[in-house]
């Protein structure tokens, strides 16, 4: 049996520019990540960094379909794929999956943190998007390692 995590959202604005809210480092940066080495390409290995935790996470094996989906590899195991689809009135669904790991005590761990953590970017990226809202800043302060 393989895990498999989901999450998905609706968001109130054109797949064009959900598209860019996903590839584009400059907004990216304002819902999600911290740094990021370079905007989404396929083939393009890009490193992301999260203002929480002082790892970098390399970004492997992306594949970019504009307007339709954003694929890569930041866990050896797993793959993660973010599908939009257009919606009516100029709204776009966001779904992410993550998956490829067994079933075990462990990966179950994975698996809810990993869900609950995809509905925050979710989250994250509506209210960017939508309003301009950075929810993400601070809320994850009290994840930081004190020296």
């Amino acid at each position: 049996m393989e895990l498999t995590s989901e999450a998905s959202l609706q968001i109130q604005k054109p797949i064009e520019e959900v598209f860019e809210g996903i590839v584009d480092p400059e907004k990216m940066t304002q819902y999600f990540i911290s740094e990021s080495s370079g905007r989404l390409e396929t083939g393009k290995e890009v490193i992301w960094k999260f203002p929480e935790f002082p790892d970098r996470f390399p970004l492997t094996k992306v594949v970019v379909e504009a307007n339709r989906s954003v694929s890569f590899v930041w866990d050896p195991e797993t793959v993660v794929k973010i599908s939009l689809e257009s919606y009516r009135e100029s709204s776009t669904i966001v779904k992410v999956t993550e998956g490829g790991k067994s079933y075990s005590d462990k990966n179950l761990k994975w698996l809810t943190s990993n869900s609950g953590g995809w509905a925050n970017f979710l989250a994250c990226m509506k209210a960017y998007l939508e309003y301009g809202i950075q929810l993400r800043k601070g809320a994850f302060d009290f994840m930081r390692k004190v020296d």
